[in-house]
């Protein structure tokens, strides 16, 4: 097969809302559902196969039966699948917090670091997300403010609207703020340092666990500037590269490429709806779809409308991992 429609891994964490399932077509029967992991291979939540005589396989065992070679040549000098690809519905602020790089996680966790991109979807009236600090900070100023819950004061916090790119580096304190869908494409790991979560207790009264003494250790506690531009990628860096397709339906309602041996092809439906087609499968669309196009599948077409990120490996050539928009 040389095209696989995913079925997502659902988590119910409790900020999350209502719009993956109202908008986004997500079959979930929970109160609430805050993430959706689209393109996932991690051990506990892999997505699902839902086409073809692979139907209700999970993407990791598929991967593990047909073999490395349908992840393609760049990612060869992964030890497993290389990234994770989710849908975040925002409806209250998610607590703020950090992700280590790769030689802490390996050494602390069992698994890699992570270094993630958003790309905002959605955006209410007055959403912004928190973004490293407004100043450089002690780490002991950092710890006090934890304790004191007066941390916000010193982040960065960042207005955004549908179409921004944010590229967060691990190490980069962060959080995502209310009232933002986002789409976000990050390493394949799930560590994450929670520093500050509003006292917020979970479904059975229990206050949520924090990791302050990790925290400290791998956060960066001054400002980080936005960098260069990946033109045309909307983002790049040594785990993942990231494009985004627009059919208008009006200029635009076609269009071609082709999938080589150096990479899989993941395509997340943002919006629209249409038909794709490869390698002999031809497939229907719609807005919130997710499809996995192993490496080797050749020519691919999408005809409607629509807007799409298309994430793919590219080779390692030495780049500093916050390339981005």
């Amino acid at each position: 097969m040389s095209l696989l429609k995913l079925s997502p891994a659902c988590k119910d964490y409790l900020w999350g809302g209502q719009k993956l399932k109202e908008e986004y077509h997500k079959t979930y029967d929970g109160d609430v559902l805050a993430e959706t992991w689209e393109l996932s291979c991690y051990p506990d939540s892999p997505s699902t196969i839902v086409n073809g005589p692979a139907a209700g396989e999970s993407l990791r065992d598929w991967i593990s039966e047909k073999g490395r070679d349908v992840l393609g040549r760049n990612c060869s000098r992964f030890s497993d699948f290389p990234v994770l690809i989710k849908f975040i519905d925002a409806a209250k602020d998610l607590s703020i917090q950090v992700h280590p790089d790769n030689a802490y996680a390996r050494e602390h966790e069992g698994q890699m670091g992570k270094t993630e991109m958003w790309y905002v979807m959605e955006a209410e009236e007055g959403a912004f997300l928190y973004y490293g600090f407004s100043k450089e900070i002690t780490k002991e100023e950092f710890k006090e403010r934890i304790e004191n819950n007066t941390l916000p004061e010193v982040l960065n916090k960042v207005p955004v609207q549908k179409g921004d790119v944010v590229f967060i580096e691990s190490g980069t304190l962060h959080a995502i703020g209310k009232g933002l869908l986002i789409a976000e494409i990050q390493q394949n790991s799930n560590v994450t340092y929670r520093v500050y979560d509003y006292g917020r207790r979970d479904k059975n009264g229990k206050l949520r666990d924090l990791h302050i003494e990790k925290a400290l250790q791998v956060t960066h506690t001054y400002p980080v500037k936005r960098v260069r531009s990946t033109d045309p990628h909307i983002a790049s860096c040594d785990y993942f590269t990231v494009d985004k397709l627009t059919l208008s339906g009006e200029l635009t309602d076609r269009i071609s490429g082709f999938v080589s041996e150096n990479s899989f092809a993941h395509f997340l439906f943002l919006n629209g709806e249409g038909r794709i087609a490869c390698g002999g499968d031809d497939l229907y669309f719609r807005k919130g779809d997710s499809f996995f196009l192993p490496a080797g599948s050749g020519d691919y077409s999408i005809t409607g409308t629509c807007e799409a990120l298309v994430t793919t490996e590219r080779a390692k050539d030495g780049a500093h991992e916050s390339e981005v928009v």
